[in-house]
């Protein structure tokens, strides 16, 4: 499956961005830009990135000179579009629809405004701070992700949709190391994954799949996890989590 976008967080504190255009909607971006810490500049300067409201000209202008544009309202025209935000700080949630609809976006996110607590970003800085102990308490990257997985699931010690005062990253468990669990498909929609096979294949280290299983549902899996096509489904795992997605009722 391709990506229309690759969604980037990029780092404006200090740095010049170009905003061209007049009225509200030229001042929300104005405010969205100053609340990131960029420095507001007009068509003229020197800057990578820029905005642009209503005036194709301008866009033009600015793209013959390499910087790359947003056009307000115009998705064709735009080099990268702005999604909608959920601050959790130091937890970004960014929803973006490809500017085909900024009404679908917002929806997205304020569901999520009432979904994700308020102090999630507790979390986020619990285990910045915990780095260096889960690196000494788990050497292997495997084990620790999967050790972290567990405790932002459900029910986990992090638990990412329950209320923490004073989440403690210290208590993680990694759980059971070289296991393989098997998953056969229902249908072709990755929708219909359960909850607990989305989970699988996002925490897999290595996921077997048959020749037949749709890219759709490979897709779940973390974009660095490896991936083997077999018809040998493996018995056991030497280390890490493998993952074997069976086409099989598809």
């Amino acid at each position: 499956m391709t990506l229309h976008s690759l969604p980037i967080f990029v780092r404006l504190q200090g740095r010049a961005v170009i905003l061209v255009g007049e009225g509200e909607p030229a001042e929300a971006k104005r405010r969205l830009l100053e609340r990131a810490g960029a420095v507001v500049v007009g068509e003229d300067a020197d800057a990578a990135l820029a905005i642009v409201v209503e005036d194709e000209d301008a866009v033009a202008r600015l793209k013959g000179r390499g910087v790359l544009v947003n056009a307000v309202d115009r998705p064709d025209l735009c080099d990268f579009t702005l999604p909608a935000i959920v601050d959790r700080a130091p937890v970004l949630v960014a929803i973006g629809t490809g500017g085909v609809s900024a009404g679908l976006a917002a929806a997205l996110r304020q569901r999520l405004e009432a979904l994700l607590p308020a102090g999630l970003g507790r979390v986020a800085d619990a285990l910045d701070a915990a780095r260096a102990d889960l690196r000494a308490r788990y050497p292997d990257a495997g084990e620790r992700r999967r050790a972290i997985a567990g405790a932002l699931g459900p029910g986990g010690a992090l638990d990412l949709l329950a209320a923490h005062d004073a989440p403690d990253a210290a208590r993680l468990d990694a759980g059971v190391a070289g296991a393989v669990v098997r998953i056969v498909l229902r249908s072709r929609d990755p929708d219909d994954l359960t909850l607990r096979e989305a989970r699988w294949l996002a925490s897999a280290d290595l996921v077997t799949h048959r020749a037949d299983v749709p890219a759709a549902i490979l897709d779940r899996a973390r974009a660095d996890a490896a991936r083997m096509a077999t018809d040998a489904p493996p018995a056991t795992s030497d280390a890490g989590l493998t993952v074997d997605v069976s086409g099989e009722g598809a």
